[in-house]
């Protein structure tokens, strides 16, 4: 058999009662827009809210008389369940998991449980570690308390402490909640430093190469001696012949 799938039921809006459905024989009546019309016998108010093509609406039934209220209800109705719409969206749930460990856990099984908590913190969630105690351990709590603390050091980068160890009985539990940097992946922020650290360096280049601009080298004296040089050359020459 295929397993069941759970589907998170819809809360349905409170319903009110609605014109003929007001048990009450009087009401304090309040106006559509928000105005104290005054204690109306329901049969009045009823007809009142007819006569403006609107609903009479009991918005407070525990009071002495009953408050109603003109209303277009079909509007009303759709305005509330978006509203309880938009609050379950953007309602947050709180994951909790829980790991156990025992005080003479094996180095293997510590990197393992070390494991599920890092994927647990990755994923957004509270980790509750359990350390159980038997026996004669209960008189060395210290034991599960280092133990704790070793673990919660190694996971120092996307974990914090949210409840110090504590005794409960036979156990000593910790909670763990996820930092701002867990999710993110490792290699995508060394990326980014990577990437800050490449436009400093060119920043700086590019400031090297302002403050020092090339200047064009000559091998001896400035650019404008060499054609009086060539000209004394040639008047020499026209002075031998």
């Amino acid at each position: 058999m295929r397993p069941r799938r759970h589907v998170e039921p819809v809360r349905p809006v409170p319903q009110a009662r609605v014109n003929d459905a007001i048990r009450s024989s009087r009401v304090r009546l309040i106006d559509e827009d928000g105005s104290q019309v005054g204690v109306k016998e329901t049969k009045e108010a009823l007809a009142y809210a007819s006569s403006k093509d609107l609903d009479l609406v009991e918005v407070a039934s525990q009071a002495d008389p009953p408050v109603a209220r003109i209303m277009d209800y079909g509007k009303y109705r759709y305005e509330q369940e978006q509203k309880a719409k938009l609050a379950r969206k953007h309602q947050s749930q709180i994951h909790v998991k829980e790991i156990k460990l025992r005080p003479k856990i094996g180095v293997h099984d510590y990197e393992t449980k070390k494991g599920h908590v890092v994927r647990f913190l990755n994923q957004r969630a509270k980790v509750k570690v359990t350390i159980m105690f038997r026996g004669r351990e209960t008189t060395h709590p210290e034991r599960g308390r280092d133990l704790l603390m070793r673990l919660a050091e190694d996971v120092a980068e996307i974990g914090q402490i949210e409840s110090p160890p504590l005794l409960d009985g036979r156990n000593m539990v910790m909670v763990l909640g996820p930092t701002k940097t867990a999710g993110v992946a490792k290699t995508d922020a060394e990326t980014e430093d990577t990437q800050r650290s490449e436009e400093t360096v060119h920043g700086q280049r590019g400031g090297e190469d302002l403050a020092q601009p090339a200047s064009p080298d000559y091998p001896s004296g400035t650019p404008g001696e060499e054609p009086s040089e060539a000209e004394a050359r040639t008047a020499e020459r026209a002075g031998r012949a």
